[in-house]
């Protein structure tokens, strides 16, 4: 891994122009696994959303080695709330991963029905396609929304605390499916997390993020370790 896919160069980021971390320069290499860790309130999320460009640098810069246009970053928040009002599928919820490729005049066609189709199969809810978004489990929640992020074709795909508030093994699922996609597909993974667990062997690096700071460490990983199948679940 050569290529970097994202590049911080002594960026301060943070809010209302007042830095929450300081001085970060680090380097995300094109088919890395990169977790954020750090204590609560540390800045994981703000760096996040600082590589998602979500949120201007106070000072420094970020380069990529992609083009936005063409392989848009796909994102998955740590909760996504759907009004249960509002009658959208799990298809539908995953066929919005498309929108981000679309023209503003464009309208969704086959081609983008069918890349929602395999995304769904990807994360192993295919059968759940019809069903109401809001009836589903938080892990199931989850892993549709990381088939969504997975419908933009994206170059690199951030992750903010994806297995927050759901059960052990709705955990293991995430965890497997992610490291499956970086293995398999060469994905760019980067997540945050407050304790890297069931993960942390398929990992290529630690950014550490504390006291307005952010460094990165490198792992050893067990890539030689194959997770099972994603399968049909209620987890």
């Amino acid at each position: 891994m050569s290529t970097p896919i994202v590049e911080l160069c002594d960026v301060s980021l943070g809010y209302n122009g007042g830095a929450v971390l300081s001085h970060v320069s680090l380097t995300i290499q094109r088919g890395e696994f990169v977790a954020l860790t750090g204590p609560n309130g540390a800045g994981k999320t703000t760096l996040l959303r600082g590589m998602l460009r979500l949120l201007p640098v106070v000072a420094g810069r970020i380069e990529y080695g992609f083009d936005h246009l063409a392989h848009p970053p796909g994102y998955v928040p740590q909760r996504e709330s759907l009004d249960p009002i509002f009658p959208i599928t799990v298809f539908e919820v995953v066929l919005m991963g498309t929108y981000a490729k679309l023209s503003p005049l464009s309208r969704v066609g086959r081609r983008e029905r069918q890349i929602a189709a395999e995304c769904l199969g990807e994360v192993g809810l295919s059968a759940a396609g019809p069903r109401p978004y809001w009836e589903l489990s938080g892990g199931q929640k989850q892993r549709v929304l990381i088939a969504r992020a997975l419908a933009a074709q994206p170059a690199v795909v951030f992750l903010d605390e994806p297995t927050a508030g759901i059960d052990s093994s709705a955990e293991l699922m995430i965890t497997d499916l992610l490291a499956r996609l970086n293995r398999e597909r060469g994905m760019t993974i980067v997540l945050v997390s407050h304790h890297v667990g069931r993960i942390g062997a398929a990992l290529d690096a630690l950014i550490q993020v504390d006291d307005g700071c952010a460094v990165k460490i490198p792992v050893g990983g067990d890539a030689g370790q194959e997770p099972d199948a994603p399968v049909e679940s209620t987890a």
